[in-house]
């Protein structure tokens, strides 16, 4: 008979601008973050992107100690990466890690900031046609 062995995983759905990001954040790993099958650094072609994204693991001390796979879609990267450490830090949460140190860091709370809709009569949000006297 075959042994069936359970995976602990804990999960958090992270979002920012259009981005949501499914995350997993698996224990007893060795630091290891997979984005949409890929790694973080083939997927994020900026440092300061990938630095956003361990932010939570860096804060609770935590970098080599969970293994993060993640799926997004939508949005562009900076966007993402956003969403992605929304995700790992209320996965953090629900695998019972420090939530006022995660909270007190500002990753637990939602970025409400969004793109505001084009207006009739303007070329984009706020940009209006050039202006003629004559």
């Amino acid at each position: 008979m075959a042994k069936i062995v359970k995976k602990v995983q804990f999960w958090g759905t992270g979002r920012r601008k259009k981005s949501i990001a499914r995350v997993r954040v698996i224990p007893a790993g060795n630091g290891q973050i997979t984005i949409n099958q890929r790694d973080i650094a083939d997927y994020f072609p900026l440092d300061t992107l990938k630095y956003i994204v361990r932010q939570p693991l860096a804060a609770i001390n935590a970098e080599t100690k969970y293994d993060v796979i993640v799926n997004v879609c939508g949005g562009g990267y900076t966007g993402q990466a956003g969403a992605i450490r929304h995700g790992i830090a209320r996965a953090l949460c629900v695998a019972g890690e420090d939530r006022s140190t995660l909270k007190k860091a500002g990753f637990l709370t939602r970025d409400p900031r969004m793109k505001e809709r084009k207006k009739y009569g303007l070329k984009k949000a706020r940009k209006a046609p050039q202006f003629s006297k004559r």
